[in-house]
């Protein structure tokens, strides 16, 4: 490859750009999607439910929570990072070897 930027290379490359950029907003999507679970969850805490059961009902969902949370983190993780790579795209096209 020479270096130089063809007007198709910067189309494709604004493309491919876009279509990364698209998938990371999925990805926050389904980290958005995850806080509506977390606060749903929060409503079926039943408090007022004062058994053995009910503690162990409130444990078991208090991990799952945990768990999701943790999922969440994840996912917003990985939003910036597949953001931080559509930027690359668009900026990587045109250098040799890339």
């Amino acid at each position: 490859m020479s270096g130089t930027l063809t007007a198709a290379d910067a189309a494709a490359c604004a493309s491919r750009s876009y279509e990364v950029q698209q998938l990371a907003n999925q990805v926050a999507g389904c980290a958005e999607r995850a806080d509506a679970v977390l606060a749903a969850l929060g409503r079926l805490e039943m408090q007022a439910w004062q058994s053995p059961a009910g503690r162990a009902y409130r444990t078991t969902l208090s991990l799952q929570a945990a768990s999701l949370r943790r999922a969440r983190a994840g996912l917003l993780e990985a939003a910036a990072v597949v953001r931080a790579h559509a930027q690359h795209v668009a900026l990587s096209s045109g250098r040799p070897g890339y």
